[in-house]
């Protein structure tokens, strides 16, 4: 995404958002209009700022670890039929018991601080890294495969030299996708249980009525998404690119 596309879809939302309010002349406690919102957040910016770094801490702690896990997990996966064809069954199983359901007991076993919010993230997170990736390491060309066989290569070696590099656009896929779905793991995880962090704030200002400062908070936390949705991006294309030089020397 470029940044004139980001300020013009902005602006279309703020246009849309101020359009709906005046059309249907919503009370502001209900849908507070742009200008009441952004008057909240500066009123409002030391509290936002400071939970808005609560939160950002354990969306990058998930982030990490949970592309981490899912890496090796795939790595893993392709390296052994065996654990294919008895992990990856599981791994598809886990994901008919929705996510969200688990929070209250990750608050119960990680308690109310920052572990059971990174946890949460980690598993909204682990399966598309570890799909997206796995799915890269099996996607390799025939060819490719019968040269490493024609010159003894080991399976390790296959993996690191040929696997892996022509896995990494996938494993781009997956990053991307796990940058839209951690906020949403540390918020959820926030709404169940938290002291501290943006959906903690928003809770708080809907409880006390203060419609504008939880938009505020809402606002915040999908900005953040964005930066991060686009840091990830020019991550996963470096490794597209990196991808597509590696494939060129082996080539070769």
């Amino acid at each position: 995404m470029r940044g004139r596309d980001i300020a013009l879809a902005l602006l279309l939302g703020l246009a849309l958002w101020q359009a709906i309010v005046m059309l249907t002349g919503a009370p502001h406690f209900i849908l507070p209009a742009p200008w009441r919102v952004a008057q909240a957040a500066y009123h409002s910016r030391a509290i936002i700022a400071e939970n808005a770094a609560v939160t950002g801490i354990e969306v990058l702690l998930g982030l990490v670890l949970g592309t981490l896990l899912g890496a090796l997990t795939a790595i893993q996966l392709a390296l052994s039929k065996t654990a294919e064809r008895l992990l990856l069954p599981i791994l598809v199983f886990t994901q008919a018991v929705p996510v969200f359901a688990l929070a209250p007991m990750l608050t119960l076993w990680f308690g109310y601080g920052m572990e059971s919010k990174v946890v949460m993230a980690v598993l909204i997170i682990y399966f598309p890294v570890t799909a997206a990736f796995h799915d890269g390491l099996a996607r390799v060309d025939q060819g490719l495969r019968d040269l490493a066989v024609s010159m003894n290569a080991g399976k390790y070696h296959f993996m690191r030299y040929v696997q892996i590099p022509n896995a990494l656009p996938g494993l781009g896929t997956g990053l991307k996708l796990a940058a839209v779905y951690a906020p949403i793991g540390a918020v959820i995880g926030e709404w169940v249980g938290a002291s501290k962090g943006l959906g903690y704030l928003m809770l708080l200002a809907n409880g006390r009525a203060k419609i504008d400062l939880m938009f505020a908070s809402l606002i915040v936390l999908a900005m953040m998404t964005v930066v991060l949705h686009i840091a990830v991006g020019r991550l996963a294309n470096r490794l597209t690119r990196y991808a597509a030089g590696a494939s060129h020397v082996v080539e070769r």
